[in-house]
């Protein structure tokens, strides 16, 4: 599910503040971007092996399930209540708000009752409350009754939709010198979900919003002085970690470049950037990129993409790929024989690369298994889609895609983003 959140603000009836999320997404109800790889000149890139460097860290590791094909999306499970009770959530840097479908009752949930969170009245949060405003912010919405509830609406591009309250309540959260915290963090109760669009309604509970605001996971673990105000993810095929606090960023090895600053934005931006293809520029230059794990594919925006989709063809003359109708993504290949898996066909694809100019030239690079995937029909398919097509306009997302194979850290006490190679199918002997 391909998300970027646009902000906005507005009423509905049953007499509370709303919060409208319109969220733009690729594959369902519940779920954009790494940066593009470069080569001039090759060089070796190092593995990180992230691992607990302070045995008394006040950290949080959580198992990732997920793939991006065929799945869609990755996700964790974390525990909400007291007794806890467990919620599959949708992994999303590119909102703020953590939702989970609600019995409150509930029009149009997806999931059995007994699987739904079931909230107390001692848990609505309300409009006077700071989190409300910071849930609104840059414009919070002025109380005319500081006991209404604070509400919310998230809007999807395929014409879904949650609408909801926002509550509080514990999440117990085991850290990594093996104490266990409970902090009691807002998150949107959703208990009217519309699901009017051409995509399957959500398979996980609600979404995990990871966003720059004070409403974010994050950001409350922070406030709450649980973690510091930093997290990381590493994505694979099978479906990685991921992690709050300091404790597992490497001390060497990262590539780092700024957020953009803006008041405005809460997406994890970064940028201008020039892209390179198979070493070489391309002329396409200034790409500011927002990188969100709500987004399945990478999209770019329209000029940029039909400039990509040329070179891709271009470089494939001669090569034994032909262009094929699949279900899975809109431009495919097929050999003369079914692929099983991107390996069989890498060597046919080149490396792009995105190359941070503000950054002292910090470059992310997207091998062709970061925008390439293998359907059930033994095609290869394009990863990299238009924004035009999912309702972006001229942003530039990088998703799940090209995220895979990599240790990624939003570091929002230092305002910037770090990536490096990684094996995210690393196991941890304190976990």
């Amino acid at each position: 599910m391909a998300r970027q959140e646009l902000k906005g603000r507005g009423t509905v009836s049953l007499m509370i503040n709303v919060l409208i999320f319109q969220v733009v997404r690729c594959a369902s109800l519940h779920g954009c971007f790494a940066a593009i790889g470069q080569s001039p000149p090759p060089r070796k890139r190092s593995t990180v092996f992230p691992t607990a460097v302070n045995s008394l860290g006040s950290s949080v590791y959580l198992p990732v399930y997920g793939n991006v094909y065929p799945l869609g999306y990755y996700s964790v499970t974390v525990g909400i209540g007291n007794p806890p009770k467990p919620f599959q959530l949708d992994i999303d840097t590119g909102s703020d708000l953590t939702w989970v479908q609600c019995d409150a009752p509930c029009t149009g949930c997806t999931l059995p009752r007994d699987r739904l969170y079931k909230p107390a009245k001692n848990n609505y949060v309300f409009c006077k409350d700071p989190i409300c405003a910071a849930l609104q912010s840059p414009n919070p919405h002025q109380c005319r009754n500081p006991n209404e509830k604070c509400g919310f609406e998230v809007e999807y591009a395929d014409h879904g939709s949650v609408l909801g309250v926002v509550v509080s309540d514990s999440f117990p959260l085991r850290l990594v010198n093996g104490s266990v915290s409970y902090p009691h963090l807002a998150f949107g109760c959703g208990y009217r979900l519309q699901n009017r669009g051409p995509h399957p309604p959500p398979a996980t509970a609600g979404v995990l919003g990871l966003g720059r605001s004070k409403a974010s996971i994050s950001s409350q673990l922070s406030s709450m002085g649980v973690t510091r105000n930093l997290f990381g993810h590493c994505f694979n095929d099978k479906g990685g970690f991921l992690f709050f606090g300091a404790d597992f960023v490497p001390k060497s090895g990262m590539s780092w470049t700024s957020i953009l600053p803006s008041s405005s934005d809460k997406h994890y931006s970064s940028g201008p950037a020039q892209l390179f293809f198979g070493g070489k520029p391309t002329g396409i230059k200034d790409l500011n990129v927002i990188f969100d794990t709500g987004a399945t594919y990478t999209y770019l925006n329209p000029r940029v993409y039909e400039n990509v989709l040329n070179l891709i063809r271009k470089d494939l003359r001669g090569k034994p790929l032909q262009e094929v109708k699949d279900i899975a993504l809109l431009i495919c290949w097929k050999g003369s024989r079914p692929f099983k898996s991107v390996l069989d066909v890498r060597n046919y694809f080149s490396t792009f690369t995105l190359s941070f100019m503000g950054s002292s030239n910090v470059q992310l690079q997207l091998p062709p298994e970061a925008y390439l995937i293998v359907t059930e029909h033994g095609n290869v398919c394009f990863g990299i889609l238009s924004g035009a097509e999912a309702g972006l306009g001229t942003s530039n997302v990088i998703g799940d895609i090209s995220l895979q194979g990599k240790l990624v850290i939003y570091n929002n006490e230092n305002h910037r983003i770090g990536w490096a190679s990684a094996d995210c199918s690393r196991k941890f002997s304190r976990f």
